[in-house]
């Protein structure tokens, strides 16, 4: 191919025109030729330029033909207009080879298409020939060059041919492109060096974009020379960070390779107004222009009003006279037009620019550019203007940047920016002023300054233009006024386009209107909206309504407060013009809506839809205060400082940074006009003076506060400012991590030095070794790598390599490794994990360590689960290595503990999986246990604003430490939960919400430095205490020693209290009730003593009206708190009733009263004794008792001794229940107490009795009866309402007949008759007190009952046996005295089973029946004696004998015989003092003791006595009666008899047997008789039951009937006859014996007077 390519396109970079270069476009554009089929090109050389023109291939060559289309690669539009290239793409290798052919054909065709290049290049310039006269010398020049160059080409070619198939082969990268790292506004060059054959067309891509220079002239630049490619990028920004990619491609193939940009934005060291690199010269025509720009100016500094020049020196070579460069200037990027305030001059050689009257919208970074017709080169430094002197000292300096926006007929919107200096007080506000174009009076437009920094003017005149300023104010006065703005127009915007403004000199602007036609009534506005609210004013907006008529409109507006519909006319006198409004004057923080009416000369239209409710107050905030500020050294006299953005903020305009020398506490500002960015250089420092720095934001709304200062910092250049910065010295210690079958991991060790500056990366190349020959080095990564460990893709399997590394930075890439080791490639198949690598040792003290290091690549057959560590002394052999570790640890890090201070040590860890434990890593290098000198450790501080945070601070830093935090030994680069501070030697990390999230080991490493570093553990423990002290920090309360509180105290007065633990002088008390401040007066009284913290406030009673939530709110500087006490409810009425209980007590102690109120108490003897406590008692005070209303008399049970009144109920029962009730009184008063003892009282009140009882009670005790057995218990009282219980095995009885329970006095019993194996076990006896009661109990079991129930059944047969044994019931008198001739009559009771004998004996010897005795038995029960007629010889003793199986027994009585003293008719029975009974007519002397007198005179007839019998008591027996066996308890008579009334003056006692003794005769009661002896006129007969008739045998009741009719019947009417009263002999049956109704007789002397005489005695003779 070499004989048919043209020669200018020998040596040319590319085939296509996509690589056209700014020369060929701005040479296009000279000559405006038609023909687009050419493009120059040039590269250097030892042997001159060459410039060529070509035209693209195809099929090998171009036809030659003119009229055929002239092939063109530019992009044209529809105007042909030049938009882009379009770059050929190869289809295949047979266009070349048929280029390559050496058939003669070809060759023909190729010198055809050269000529005819060579006659279209020549004519394309043969026209401008006569023009361009030294342009022709150029090209003859250059022609000369061309030719000789040809032809040493040709010859190269020549030699080529003879054998170019072996020359021919795809394009190689010799040397691949490398990645950068690069800062803002730096330049960067990539290159890279590419061989192959045929020449490979090189293309550039971005993102797989081709990269075309023209699109952005002065942005990229291309160059090839020598087969080295590269690829210039100037100024980059931050867009620029991409993927480049290099592609060359030839007819044997493509090939590619990579590099990466990165563009840091802000962050680095660097002057951003270094110059950009220069771009070489081109070939313009043959001419290269070489651009230097000499004298350049510096930074510069300046005072507002003043004048500045900035110039440069340019020389262009070669200089052409006709041919001048273009100077452009730029401010902040945007380019200069000259006016009053800019002038520009260029003299042929340098460049100025005048700024005649400086402001600070003068301020910024000024760029020459100078622009030749291929190239430009470029200058720029910084301008500074500074606030002139204030006319008034302490005023603002002036606003700038002022513009008006929005402009309308009448209406304009003015924004300006806040200065950078207040004056050392505040801003209050801005004034606007404004002056119509054409004059020079200014009008203020405001009347109050407004503190936005925007504001809109009203009431401009239509077709008027006007200029603005603005004024600064503060408290010292007002500013200079800003530079005016530009001029505006009021005029319609749809107006302004169509006509375009006036000259703003003119002031007039020509408006032209339609001739008015017949007015239409508007329609409504249309799209009203609020657009802008602040607490000054509300801007509305809206849009003309569609049928609006020919003629124009205005406009009313309305507003109305939010929530009504009044509607209020704003501009009631001029309606507006402009479809915008501004409202003043509304209230701040009002909610309002508007509407609009429009208005013409036809009338007024209906109004707009109504805004939303719109609130008057500033929508835009102030922006937050600016972040961390961090300075970094530039030049001998500017730092770059660059910080953290406002978070959040609307509208920012810029930030304001200024400065202050460390110690001099004034502070300057670096700059007057806001910046944009977060990074700024500051000029114009003093250099070796410490500067600390601050920042803040700026938007409409105002200035932020200040940001945080900076840490201090010297001003000194950072290159060669003390600190050698070179490239790091090369890594070591490769070895291999993982391999597969074309991959190798590789790891290596960080270099021993890093050259004064952080390692940006490493570069990895490699090499083959075969048969032990190594090969080439190939570059394995063209990006760094920051990571220790990289894999080498693309190696071949079992293939032997050699690896080197480099590492670099800032300074550059340093000097490779040695070669490593030979490893084999070939892949890992064994089961356990590979080494760990990476190892780092952290924390060194003497005694401890943190060793970390990154997990294996290689993991073997399963996931690493653990690692162990091992250890050992640098100095020891390799068998001294040991475990650290026992157990495998599953974390990346670990704390070795108990070194040995001074020792070296080494380390190494191995990583284990299911399988086993793999490989150690390499070791590290040898650490010395030694706490260094300065070593700190991390400290936890909550600041009093309860911010927690852990601080670290290195005393050793230089200018390229930095603190590096971590949480579990992982990087924290950009912590949510954390915020980072690093100020001076000092840095913090401050928990921003601190929670259980945050838990972990946290460490600080300090980078350049000798390994400063401290951890420290946060624990939920400490997590918990931290949160306690930041809440007490952030919320500091005064620690209270107690809560408010509320008491009474005398009168009823209310105290509320508290008491603080401490507080200092300036404490201060608010009292709060119900959300109401309550202040010292009538009704609350406060004291505050800060002595002892005590707080009190008193109130003399509560009312209703008092009711809520009492506060104290307590504040001591910062710290706070507060208590409350809530009195609602319940609570506030049982406070109240107290308070008032409390007043009416103070009251009532004034006279007598109650010190303890009427109460009761039980004593041991269950005597309930009532008692008070009196006091306050005179000797005239009284105390009464009353029971039930009704007065209790004072007896000897009522006691009043030391202020103590008692009142003792004995036996107390239901009849003493009621209400008791004490009165106290004298002169000064009386009180009264009460009790109610009824119902539930009295129950409480028994209850306690019964206790005291249950009490008292003994225990159960076991005895035998003769029924059965008894288990018994005494308490000292019993109480019929006392309620007991018995229970047998823990249940309660059931009581039948066989089991009954009862009580004797104070004894209380259970008896169980005829007791069986059942009634076994245990019994007990409950009392019933109202609460838990008292229980007694006995075991009726085993012993105790075998014992009581052979004593029950003793018992049992003895009873049996006494009651049936032989007995004499009753009925004969001790003594008989009777008259002879009378019959004595003695009949007694018989008991016994079987039958008794009966026997009667006289003088000891047996009787037997005969006319004289008759002895008589009857049924068994009664036996009679009688003697017929009595005479002296009867007298004696006679007994009656009674025998049977059981015993036998005998009753005795004496008969006495006295002489016949005439038969007075009446016999009596007389008693004498001995008991004798005497018959006679003598006067009786009473001999009964229960014997009264009779008051009754009345004459007694004898009767005849008729023995009866009656049942024998129990218990007494006669004295002459002898007694064998106990009596039996009850005795059935078998005859009954009525019963007689008893006499009203005999006691029912004088009945019983223990009214009466043995030696006392008993005298029968008629209705009880047992003998009855009776002397009678008239004879009764005895009238026995059937049975007794029977029985009886011994006599007939004839004769005895005619016995007693012989009787003589005497009245004995000189004597008195004296009844005695009989004594009733009665046995427990209690059961009346029958007897024959008896006589009364009336005596013929009167008797002595008695109360009542016995019915037997009281008998009248009927006869």
């Amino acid at each position: 191919m070499s004989g048919s390519i043209p020669f200018y396109q020998k040596h040319h970079r590319h085939y296509d025109r996509g690589y056209r270069s700014r020369e060929t476009e701005s040479a296009i554009s000279q000559y405006q030729q038609n023909s687009s089929s050419y493009s120059s090109q040039s590269s250097k050389s030892t042997k001159g330029i060459r410039a060529a023109t070509y035209t693209s291939l195809e099929e090998g060559g171009i036809s030659p033909l003119p009229k055929r289309a002239k092939p063109t690669y530019l992009a044209m539009d529809k105007e042909n207009q030049i938009i882009g290239y379009v770059v050929p793409i190869f289809r295949g290798s047979r266009e070349f080879e048929s280029g390559l052919s050496d058939t003669e054909e070809a060759r023909a065709k190729e010198s055809a298409g050269y000529l005819a290049r060579r006659d279209l290049f020549t004519s394309g310039v043969e026209s401008e020939r006569i023009e361009h006269k030294s342009r022709r010398t150029v090209m003859r020049e250059s022609a000369e060059r061309i030719s000789l160059s040809k032809r040493i080409h040709e010859n190269e070619e020549y030699h080529k041919r003879l054998n170019e198939d072996s020359l021919m082969h795809t394009p190689e990268f010799v040397t691949k492109p490398r990645s950068h790292t690069v800062w803002e506004k730096q330049c960067v060059r990539l290159h890279c060096t590419i061989s192959g054959w045929p020449e490979p067309r090189v293309v550039w891509y971005k993102n797989n974009v081709s990269i075309d220079p023209m699109s952005k002239p002065g942005k990229y630049k291309l160059e090839s020379s020598y087969n080295v490619h590269s690829l210039e990028i100037n100024r980059c920004d931050f867009d620029d960070t991409a993927q480049y990619r290099v592609s060359a491609m030839n007819s044997k193939g493509e090939n590619s390779a990579f590099a990466s940009v990165v563009v840091k934005r802000f962050k680095g060291e660097f002057d951003e107004s270094l110059p950009s690199p220069r771009l070489p010269p081109c070939l313009e025509y043959g001419v290269t222009f070489e651009t230097h720009i000499v004298e350049k100016f510096g930074v510069s500094f300046g005072r507002e009003g003043e004048t500045l020049s900035l110039g440069c020196s340019v020389i262009i070579y070669p200089s052409l006279q006709r041919f001048q460069p273009e100077i452009e200037w730029y401010r902040d990027d945007k380019l200069l037009v000259p006016s009053k305030w800019v002038q520009t001059h260029w003299s042929g050689d340098r460049a100025t620019l005048t700024l005649t009257h400086l402001n600070k919208e003068d301020e910024g970074l000024y760029t020459l550019r100078v622009i030749t017709k291929s190239s430009f080169e470029t200058h720029s430094a910084y301008v500074f203007v500074r606030d002139a002197d204030a006319e008034v000292a302490g005023a603002p300096g002036a606003p700038l940047d002022v513009r008006c926006q929005d402009a309308n007929k009448d209406y304009v919107i003015v924004t300006w920016k806040q200065p950078a200096v207040d004056g050392g007080s505040a801003i209050l506000g801005y004034f606007v002023d404004r002056c119509e174009v054409g004059t020079t009076h200014w009008a203020q437009c405001n009347d109050t300054p407004v503190k936005f920094a925007r504001f809109p003017v009203t009431g401009l005149v239509e077709g008027r233009s006007y200029v603005f300023r603005v004024r600064a104010v503060n408290k010292a006065g007002m500013s200079h006024p800003s530079r005016v703005s530009e001029p505006v127009a009021a005029m319609d915007p749809a107006d302004r386009t169509r006509k375009g403004a006036s000259a703003p000199w003119t002031g007039q602007i020509i408006v032209t209107e339609e001739e008015p036609v017949e007015g239409v009534v508007p329609g409504r506005p249309r799209d009203l909206t609020v657009i802008e609210a602040t607490k000054n004013y509300v801007v509305l907006s809206w849009k003309p309504p569609g049928d609006k008529g020919h003629e124009g409109v205005m406009y009313y507006v309305e507003k109305c407060v939010s929530g009504t519909d009044s509607w209020q006319r704003v501009n009631t006198e001029i309606p507006v013009k402009s479809p915008r409004f501004a409202l003043f004057d509304l209230a701040e923080g009002k909610s309002y809506c508007f509407r609009v009416r429009c208005c013409n000369s036809a009338g007024v239209g209906e109004p707009s839809d109504p805004t939303e409710a719109t609130t008057v107050g500033d929508k835009l905030d102030i922006p937050s205060a600016p972040g961390r500020v961090v300075p970094t050294r530039n030049t001998d006299t500017s730092v770059v400082v660059s910080w953290e953005g406002s978070r959040d903020a609307k509208e920012l305009v810029g930030y304001y940074i200024e400065d202050s020398i460390v110690g001099s506490n004034s502070w300057e500002p670096c700059n007057n006009k806001p910046v944009k960015g977060t990074r700024f250089v500051c000029h114009g420092l003093t250099t070796g003076e410490s500067y600390i720095f601050r920042v803040r934001a700026v938007n409409a709304a105002g200035i932020s506060e200040f940001s945080q200062e900076s840490e201090a910092i010297e001003v000194k250049a950072a290159i060669g400012g003390g600190i050698l910065h070179a490239s790091p010295a090369p890594p070591y210690g490769i070895n291999v991590l993982e391999c597969v079958r074309d991959s190798m991991v590789l790891a290596w060790k960080q270099p021993t030095f890093i050259g004064g500056a952080d390692i940006t990366g490493y570069f990895v190349d490699y090499r083959e070794v075969i048969g032990g020959v190594p090969g080439k080095w190939h570059e394995a990564n063209i990006r760094s790598v920051s990571e220790r460990a990289y894999r080498v893709s693309e190696l071949k399997e079992n293939m032997l390599y050699q690896f080197q590394v480099r590492a670099a930075n800032m300074a550059g890439v340093g000097i490779p490794s040695l070669p490593s080791e030979t490893f084999k490639c070939e892949e890992w198949t064994i089961a356990v994990p590979g080494p760990p690598h990476d190892l780092q040792v952290q924390e060194v003290r003497k005694n401890s360590l943190v060793l970390l290091w990154k997990p294996p690549v290689y993991q073997g057959r399963d996931v690493v689960n653990g690692y162990y560590i091992d250890i050992k002394e640098a100095e020891a052999e390799f068998e001294m290595w040991r475990g650290v570790n026992e157990k495998a640890t599953n974390k990346t890090f670990m704390k070795i503990k108990d070194l040995k201070e001074g020792e070296s040590y080494v380390f190494r860890v191995r990583a284990q999986n299911k399988a086993g434990v793999g490989k150690a890593s390499e070791p590290t290098e040898p650490v010395e246990a030694v706490t260094k000198p300065g070593t700190a450790e991390i400290v936890v501080n909550v600041d009093d604003d309860g911010v927690i945070s852990l601080n670290f601070e290195c005393s050793n830093l230089n200018a390229d430490s930095k603190f590096v935090w971590s949480k579990n030994y992982v990087e924290m680069t950009e912590p949510e939960r954390m915020t980072l501070e690093t100020k001076g030697s000092k840095s913090k990390a401050i928990f921003n919400t601190p929670s259980e999230d945050d838990l972990g080991i946290y460490s600080c490493f300090v980078t350049h430095t000798d390994g400063a570093s401290a951890s420290y553990t946060l624990s939920e423990e400490a997590l918990k205490e931290l949160l306690k002290v930041s809440h007490d920090h952030k919320f500091p309360i005064i620690p209270l020693k107690t809560e408010l509180a509320v008491e009474l105290l005398e009168k009823g007065r209310v105290r509320f209290w508290l008491q603080a633990e401490k507080i200092s002088a300036n404490g201060k008390v608010e009292y709060v009730f119900n959300d109401n401040m309550i202040s010292q007066g009538e009704k609350y009284k406060m004291n505050f003593d800060k002595n002892t913290g005590i707080i009190e406030m008193f109130m003399e009673s509560l009312g209703k009206e008092d009711e809520g939530t009492f506060t104290f709110q307590l504040q001591d500087g910062k710290a706070t708190n507060q208590s409350s006490l809530v009195l609602i409810g319940d609570v506030f009425k049982q406070l109240q009733k107290e308070s008032e209980f409390q007043r009416k007590e103070w009251h009532r102690k004034q006279g007598p009263h109650f010190v303890e109120y009427l109460g009761y108490e039980v004593t041991p003897e269950c005597c309930v004794r009532l008692k008070c406590k009196v006091g306050n008692m005179k000797k005239d005070s009284v105390a009464l008792w009353y029971k039930d209303g009704r007065e209790v008399k004072v007896n000897e049970k009522l006691d009043f001794s030391e202020g103590v009144l008692t009142l003792e109920i004995t036996q107390i029962s239901k009849k003493d229940a009621g209400i008791y009730e004490v009165v106290l009184k004298d002169d000064r008063g009386k009180d009264t107490s009460t009790l109610n003892l009824t119902d539930q009282g009295f129950k409480e009140l028994m209850n306690q009795v019964f206790s005291v009882i249950a009490n008292s009670s003994t225990p159960l005790k076991i005895q035998s009866t003769e029924e059965g057995i008894r288990l018994y218990s005494f308490v000292s009282y019993y109480n019929d309402e006392l309620h007991v219980t018995w229970h047998h095995k823990d249940a309660a009885i059931a009581f039948t007949e066989r089991i009954k329970s009862g009580v004797v006095g104070e004894q209380l019993w259970l008896q169980i008759s005829e007791p069986t194996e059942k009634d076994k076990g245990k019994y007990a006896i409950e009392f019933f007190d109202g609460k838990g009661g008292l229980r007694r109990t006995v075991e009726l079991a085993g012993q105790a009952f075998d014992d009581a129930y052979a004593e029950f059944q003793r018992l049992k047969a003895a009873a049996i046996a006494e009651r049936n044994r032989a007995r004499v019931a009753g009925g004969l008198p001790d003594v008989v005295t009777i008259q002879e001739g009378k019959a004595l009559n003695l009949t007694c009771n018989i008991s016994g089973d079987p039958v008794p004998e009966v026997t009667w004996l006289k003088n000891e010897r047996e009787m037997v029946s005969d006319d004289h005795y008759i002895l008589k038995f009857e049924s068994g029960k009664f036996a009679s004696f009688t003697i017929t007629s009595v005479n002296t010889s009867d007298s004696g003793k006679y007994s009656i004998l009674v025998k049977n199986k059981y015993g036998t027994e005998s009753g005795d009585f004496t008969l006495k015989t006295i002489e016949n003293m005439g038969d007075f008719g009446v016999v009596s029975y007389l008693a004498d003092a001995d008991g004798n009974v005497n018959i006679g007519p003598a006067t009786p002397v009473p001999t009964c003791r229960s014997t009264k007198p009779s008051t009754k005179s009345t004459p007694t007839t004898p009767t005849t006595v008729t023995p009866t019998q009656t049942p024998t008591p129990a218990n007494p027996t006669p004295q002459n009666k002898t007694t064998v066996t106990p009596t039996p308890e009850n005795q059935t008579p078998s005859t009954p008899t009525p019963p007689t009334k008893i006499p009203d003056n005999q006691s029912p006692g004088s009945l019983t047997p223990q009214n009466q003794t043995s030696d006392t005769p008993i005298l029968q009661h008629p209705a009880n008789p047992t003998s009855s002896i009776s002397n009678t006129s008239t004879p009764q007969p005895f009238t026995p039951t059937p049975g007794e008739k029977s029985e009886n045998n011994s006599m007939d009741d004839k004769k005895i009937t005619a016995m007693l009719e012989d009787t003589v019947n005497v009245g004995l009417s000189a004597l008195e006859a004296e009844a005695v009263e009989p004594i009733n002999h009665t046995d427990h049956g209690d059961v009346p014996v029958s007897t024959p109704a008896p006589e009364t007789t009336s005596s013929s002397e009167p008797e002595p007077k008695r109360e009542e005489t016995p019915p037997a005695l009281e008998t009248a003779n009927e006869d």
